[in-house]
C-alpha cells in the first residue's frame, strides 16, 4: 500500500494508547475507566471479540452482501471455503489497514456531499467497516452523516440514491402495508424511523427525499448506540409533496401530486403501526421524525400509549436541550425555577422543550401554572399572549397576559430573559442588539441557538462569545469551530445534538422491551447527560460531554434507563438482569470482523477407516 495521508495515519495512532493492552478511543481517561466503558473502547481489529459465523452463502453472493462482505480480509482459508478465491485481489489486509484505505480516499475530497456519497456507498458495500470508520472518529463523521450535511443530500437525494436502504410506502399501498413489509429482508426489526417528509430539519417539504433522514438516524442509533443494524428499518411515508419545484421536476423520484390529508392520511398511518406490531411485535420501537406541526403533536399523542414509540424533533430535542439547561446551572449556580426563558419559535421543538422543562420545574417545587410562567414564547405573528386570536391547544398553555409585542428585539427588551432559546430555523434571528441586551441584563446570559442546518442558525457561537464578551452560555444545533476572543481564550461550543438521546434512549428500551416511552424517560436522559459534564467542560464552553464520548454516554443513558424500568414496572424482558451494565453489553453492537472459518475437527484413526469389499 502507497504511503498515507498524515491525518489517516494519525486516525490509528491517536487511538493506539495502550491500557493493558488495551486499545481505546481518542478522548477516553486515560486512568482506570470501568470495565465496562473500557470494553466499549476497545479497537475493533485489537482484542475485541471475535465471532464465528455460519452462513449458507457462497460465492459471488458474499462479496455482494454487505452485512458478509469484508473485502480483502477475508483470509485465504474462508476464501477458500467459501468460493470467494480469485474474486479479489491476492491481498489480505487487516480493519485497521481498511479504515486508512478509506480514509485515504475521504480527507482528499472537500465536498460534504461527495464524502457523504464515499461514506453511504461504503455502508453499501462493507457495513462493519461503515461503522468501523464511523466509531474511529464520531466527531469527524457525525456532521457528514447527520447534519448539516444530511440536509443537502437529502435536498439531492434522487441524485444520489444508489441501492434501496428502506422501505418506501406510499399511499396508493393502503391495505397492502402488511405484504410491503415481507419486502424487507429481515423479521427480527427492533427499531423503525419513519417521516412523512414534510418538514426536513429546516429545509422543509422535502417528499421522498426526505429517506435521507432515517437512513442517517439509524446510522447513528448503531455508531453512537451500539444497536444492531440489521435490526434497524428506516421507512418513508409517501403521501405526495406540497414542494412546487419537485413537482415540477421531472428527475423526481417521489409520487408527483399534492399531499394527500385527513382521513386517508390518518388511515395510512393507523394501518401502518397496526402492519409493523402485527409483524415485530409490541416491543418494536417506532421514532416520529421531520413530521410537520400540523401532525406531530396530534400522532404523538394517539400513539404514545398504545405503542413503543416516540418523536425525537419533540422528545429528543427537548431531553438535550433541558439537559443543556441543566448543565449551564452548574455555571449560574441556581436552579430552573429562578430563570425566565424566551422562545423564538412556537412549533414542535419548542413545545417539547417547554413541556420538559416544566416537568423539570415540577421537580423543584413548582406547580404546573408556575412553571407555565416562566416561559414566553415568540412565532411568526409575535409574542403569544391571551386574547390573541388562532392560538392552538398547544400554544394556549404559554400564552400570558401582556400586551402583544411584534418583534423578538422588543419580546427580550421587555421580558428581560435570563435564557433565550432559538428553534424556528430562522438565520440570524439573534440579531447583536439582542445579544448585547441579553449580556446587558445577566452576568451570565443563556443563548441557545439550536436551529439546524447551519445556514438556520440563529446566530454563530463567534457572536455569541464576541458580543458577551465570553460571558454567553452558549449552545448549538450545528456544529461551530471553536472561538478564541482577543484576549486569548477559546471556548469549544457545545452542541445540543440529538444524537446524546436518540441512540442511548432506543439501545435501553430495545434492551429491556420498554412498550411505552413516557416524558419521564427524556427527562432522565437529560438529567444523565448534565451529570456527566464536568467543570472541566463547562470552563471550555462545552454544555455536555465532548462527542468523541458520545458512545460511553449512550451507554450511560442506557443502562440508567434499564434500571428506571424495572424499577417502574415498564421492563417486559424477564428475569430481571442483576447487573444491568453487562445486559445492555450484551446488546451492543460491535464492528469487529466474524470469522467465516468452517468448524472442522477429525476423529480417531480408527473410526475414520474406510470399508472396503
Amino acid at each position: 500500500m502507497n504511503s498515507l495521508p498524515g491525518k489517516a495515519a494519525l486516525h490509528l495512532c491517536r487511538r493506539a494508547a495502550a491500557a493493558g493492552g488495551m486499545r481505546v478511543f481518542a478522548g477516553s481517561p486515560a486512568a482506570g475507566p470501568p470495565a465496562v466503558l473500557q470494553a466499549l473502547r476497545v479497537c475493533h481489529s485489537g482484542s475485541g471479540r471475535k465471532g464465528s459465523v455460519n452462513t449458507k452463502k457462497r460465492g459471488y453472493d458474499i462479496t455482494r452482501n454487505p452485512h458478509l462482505n469484508k473485502g480483502m480480509a477475508f483470509t485465504l482459508e474462508e476464501r477458500l471455503q467459501l468460493g470467494i478465491h480469485g474474486l479479489l485481489p491476492p491481498c489480505f489486509l487487516s480493519q485497521d489497514v481498511q479504515v486508512l484505505r478509506v480514509m485515504k480516499s475521504y480527507e482528499p475530497r472537500a465536498n460534504p456531499l461527495d464524502k457523504y456519497i464515499l461514506l453511504m456507498t461504503l455502508q453499501d458495500r462493507n457495513e462493519k467497516l461503515f461503522y468501523r470508520v464511523l466509531t474511529s472518529d464520531i466527531e469527524e463523521f457525525m456532521p457528514i452523516v447527520y447534519t448539516p450535511t444530511v440536509g443537502l443530500a437529502c435536498q439531492q437525494y434522487g441524485l444520489a440514491f444508489r441501492r434501496p436502504r428502506g422501505l418506501f410506502i406510499t399511499i396508493h399501498d393502503r391495505g397492502h402495508i402488511a405484504t410491503m413489509l415481507n419486502s424487507w429482508p429481515r423479521d427480527d426489526i427492533k427499531a423503525i424511523v419513519v417521516t412523512d417528509g414534510e418538514r426536513i430539519l429546516g429545509l422543509g417539504d422535502l417528499g421522498s427525499y426526505g429517506m435521507g433522514i432515517p437512513v442517517g438516524k439509524l446510522a447513528l442509533y448503531t455508531a453512537c448506540g451500539g444497536v444492531q443494524p440489521q435490526q434497524c428499518l428506516p421507512v418513508l411515508l409517501d403521501v405526495g409533496t406540497d414542494n412546487q419545484t419537485l413537482l415540477d421536476d421531472p428527475l423526481y423520484i417521489g409520487l408527483k401530486h399534492k399531499r394527500i390529508r385527513g382521513k386517508e392520511y390518518d388511515d395510512l398511518i393507523d394501518e401502518f403501526m397496526q402492519a409493523v406490531t402485527d409483524k415485530y411485535g409490541m416491543n418494536c420501537l417506532i421514532q416520529f421524525e421531520d413530521f410537520a406541526n400540523s401532525n406531530a403533536f396530534r400522532i404523538l399523542n394517539k400513539y404514545r400509549n398504545r405503542y413503543c414509540t416516540f418523536n425525537d424533533d419533540i422528545q429528543g430535542t427537548a431531553s438535550v436541550a433541558v439537559a443543556g439547561l441543566l448543565a449551564a446551572l452548574k455555571i449560574t449556580k441556581n436552579q430552573l425555577r429562578d430563570h425566565t426563558f424566551v422562545f423564538q419559535g412556537a412549533g414542535e421543538a419548542a413545545l417539547g422543550i417547554a413541556h420538559l422543562l416544566m416537568m423539570a420545574m415540577a421537580k423543584e417545587g413548582l406547580t404546573r401554572e408556575e412553571a407555565a410562567k416562566k416561559i414566553w414564547m415568540v412565532d411568526s405573528r409575535g409574542l403569544i399572549v391571551k386574547g390573541r386570536g388562532n392560538l392552538n391547544h398547544e400554544k394556549e398553555e404559554f400564552a400570558h397576559e401582556h400586551p402583544h409585542i411584534k418583534t423578538l428585539e422588543e419580546v427580550v427588551q421587555v421580558i428581560k430573559p435570563t435564557a433565550i432559546i432559538g428553534v424556528a430555523a430562522i438565520g440570524g434571528a439573534f440579531t447583536e442588539k439582542i445579544i448585547r441586551d441579553m449580556a446587558s441584563f445577566n452576568e451570565r446570559p443563556i443563548i441557545f441557538a439550536l436551529s439546524n442546518p447551519t445556514s438556520k442558525a440563529e446566530c454563530t457561537a463567534e457572536q455569541c462569545y464576541q458580543l458577551t464578551e465570553g460571558r454567553g452560555i452558549f449552545a448549538c444545533g450545528s456544529p461551530f469551530d471553536k472561538v478564541t476572543l482577543a484576549d486569548g481564550r477559546t471556548f469549544y461550543p457545545g452542541q445540543g445534538n440529538n444524537a446524546y438521546v436518540f441512540p442511548g434512549v432506543a439501545l435501553g428500551v430495545i434492551a429491556c422491551g420498554v412498550r411505552h416511552i413516557s416524558d419521564d424517560v427524556f427527562l432522565t436522559t437529560a438529567e444523565a447527560i448534565a451529570d456527566m459534564v464536568t467543570e472541566e467542560n463547562l470552563a471550555e464552553g462545552r454544555l455536555y460531554p465532548p462527542l468523541n464520548t458520545i458512545r460511553e454516554v449512550s451507554f450511560k443513558i442506557a443502562v440508567k434507563l434499564v434500571k428506571y424500568a424495572y424499577q417502574h414496572n415498564i421492563a417486559s424482558v424477564y428475569p430481571e438482569p442483576k447487573d444491568k451494565e453487562a445486559f445492555v453489553l450484551s446488546h451492543i453492537y460491535s464492528p469487529d470482523y466474524d470469522s467465516f472459518t468452517l468448524d472442522t475437527y477429525s476423529w480417531p484413526q480408527d473410526a475414520m477407516n474406510v470399508q472396503d469389499v
